[in-house]
């Protein structure tokens, strides 16, 4: 009854020992954002961010937001500062435009407040529910594609290329041959059907790493960086001007369709969408992540968004609020000894990307290509995640072209108003942003 009321766990349905494990594998296969945000934000230290600081900073964003969402809306997803919004954080908004690391967290906060009254007044949940069951699936499909090539460019096994743009890398050595090792082992576990498959590959991978140098422990414990350089750091006199407008706007869009395209794909994936294409507890999912981002803003982390990732864990069976607290509480944990989770390499998390990109792939036969303006929206979705890596831009060209092609044929039943009003926000955002 207890961890019903806290985690919505039902003994008969659902295994303690299958819900932890779970967690763990979601948590070993995103928690490299540990290592990739400080490196990132690395680049602003010469305007005064600490990149120590941004470790612990986003240790507690993943901590406060996976734990809201493991208590309120008790869904088996894990939250942390969301990789491309860092980019756009970094690369964009301070490299580029020329403002400081303070502007856009103030950016970053009004955007978690406008999506914390958008959740309360259901409006994210409206968004939601009235995606078609065709874009549905291509999202799912699409999100797999999406995060397979994350496996495959991470641990080298594709390269870039000046002439084709991507290409096969060098897979007989280093991190790409560690990386098909510990996908065979991993694929060959589960055709036996090795309970936890998954994350026992990642563990053995890493351990294989050891000999060949991919895997190297410095140390075990260590306290963490201080975050207070980076508390409450806003700043308020550019908050009417048109370029904050422009920032909260694109961190806006991009947040709230990674989240939506993340709940939308795994929990298809995992069978957890109602017959009528409906998401359980969609809204308090959202707001969750509305929560963390506002929060997460306040302890001067990047936006915080729910992971992709998460699949790995739905993937061992987690289905409950106990699998994001185990995740949470290991997030907590890495903080203290960040020395000995840091020597998990890429290489040994990225056949369970692979691996999980394919089970979400699988929903690909619930798509209809017979139907140019049903398969070619769902075609185009899958697409452009994979290709141009945005699961939000995906999402909003699918939705455009499906609004289009469904005029275009009369297909009237198909469309509603909440769709054809998105598509022409979406037209533009692309033509003004």
């Amino acid at each position: 009854m207890f961890l019903q009321k806290l985690f919505g766990f039902d003994p008969v349905k659902h295994s303690i020992k299958t819900e932890m494990m779970a967690g763990l594998t979601s948590f070993l296969t995103m928690a490299y954002i540990l290592a990739v945000n400080p490196n990132i934000f690395s680049a602003l230290a010469s305007q005064g961010m600490d990149t120590n600081a941004v470790f612990t900073a986003t240790v507690i964003a993943a901590v406060i937001g996976t734990l809201v969402m493991s208590l309120y809306a008790k869904m088996p997803f894990g939250l942390a500062p969301g990789m491309g919004l860092n980019a756009f954080f970094v690369y964009t908004v301070c490299l580029t435009m020329g403002y400081s690391w303070q502007f856009a967290l103030t950016a970053i906060l009004i955007e978690g407040i406008i999506f914390i009254i958008m959740s309360v007044t259901k409006v994210r949940a409206l968004i939601v529910n009235s995606i078609p069951v065709q874009l549905k699936a291509s999202i799912s499909v699409g999100i797999g594609l999406f995060i397979a090539s994350l496996g495959l460019k991470n641990s080298g096994i594709i390269g870039q290329s000046d002439a084709t743009l991507i290409t096969l890398g060098q897979i007989t050595s280093g991190p790409a041959l560690l990386c098909i090792i510990g996908l065979l082992i991993t694929t060959a576990m589960l055709i036996y059907k090795v309970k936890g498959a998954i994350l026992i590959g990642i563990l053995l991978t890493t351990f294989i790493g050891i000999p060949f140098g991919e895997t190297e422990l410095n140390g075990v414990i260590g306290l963490p960086p201080d975050v207070s350089p980076l508390c409450m750091q806003f700043e308020w006199h550019n908050i009417f001007s048109l370029d904050m407008l422009l920032v909260v706007i694109t961190f806006l869009f991009i947040d709230m369709f990674d989240t939506i395209g993340t709940l939308i794909g795994v929990m298809g994936s995992a069978g957890m969408v109602q017959k009528d294409g409906k998401i359980p507890h969609v809204n308090e999912a959202l707001l969750s992540d509305a929560v963390a981002t506002t929060i997460g803003a306040c302890v001067g982390a990047s936006t915080t968004t729910t992971y992709v990732e998460s699949a790995s864990g739905v993937s061992e069976g987690g289905r409950t609020g106990l699998t994001s607290f185990t995740i949470a509480m290991l997030f907590l944990v890495s903080l203290f000894f960040s020395p000995l989770f840091l020597a998990i390499p890429s290489a040994a998390t990225s056949p369970a990307l692979i691996i999980v990109g394919l089970m979400m792939f699988m929903r690909v036969v619930h798509i209809d290509f017979n139907s140019y303006e049903e398969g070619l929206p769902a075609f185009i979705t899958l697409f452009f995640m994979a290709m141009a890596s945005s699961i939000s831009d995906g999402i909003l060209l699918g939705i455009i072209s499906y609004v289009l092609l469904n005029a275009i044929a009369r297909k009237w039943e198909n469309l509603n108003w909440t769709l054809v009003i998105l598509a022409i926000l979406f037209i533009a955002r692309y033509a003004l942003l």
